[in-house]
């Protein structure tokens, strides 16, 4: 039996029907192997960044118990971008689904393609707001409390949807 980790998601869209793509990718999050969702946020709306002219993106964070290993849990996030169409035009480009592994347990990991926790996780609003939602009592591994970021992003707005 492989051990159990707690993992966090951070989910976005602003292509398509945005909204249900985000909920049919927390749906998809739970169908994933050895791996049960735990909770979801709501749903956030926030501007782009980076590149600005393109839609609104909407946005949630979901937390996984999983028996899988990170590599293996991002090969899997990446394998459900592509289902759901992800296109990587460009940086920032504007996209069906983005999946992120924000947290694994309280590792830090630093390998090729992969670093936990996400390494600009904690000036995003529209992570940290659903984030805090769900874990408000979570630390990110080297940085300090999630709510304590939150309030330092407060500039950054971000609307909660009506469930």
């Amino acid at each position: 039996m492989n051990p159990i980790h707690t993992a966090f998601i951070a989910l976005g869209s602003n292509l398509g029907e945005s909204e249900e793509i985000v909920r049919q990718a927390i749906a998809a999050l739970a169908g994933l192997p050895r791996t049960q969702l735990v909770l979801a946020s709501s749903l956030y709306r926030s501007a782009p960044l980076g590149h600005t002219d393109q839609p609104d993106f909407i946005n949630a964070v979901a937390e996984l118990s999983t028996a899988l290993a990170p590599l293996d849990l991002l090969a899997a996030l990446l394998a459900l971008e592509q289902q759901f169409g992800r296109e990587r035009a460009f940086r920032n480009a504007p996209r069906t689904l983005d999946l992120d592994l924000l947290l694994y347990d309280a590792r830090i990991i630093a390998e090729p393609g992969l670093a936990v926790p996400h390494p600009r996780m904690h000036q995003r609003a529209f992570v940290l707001a659903p984030l805090v939602e769900i874990a408000p009592g979570c630390v990110i591994p080297g940085i300090g409390p999630a709510a304590d970021w939150r309030e330092r992003c407060k500039d950054q707005l971000v609307s909660r949807l009506a469930s």
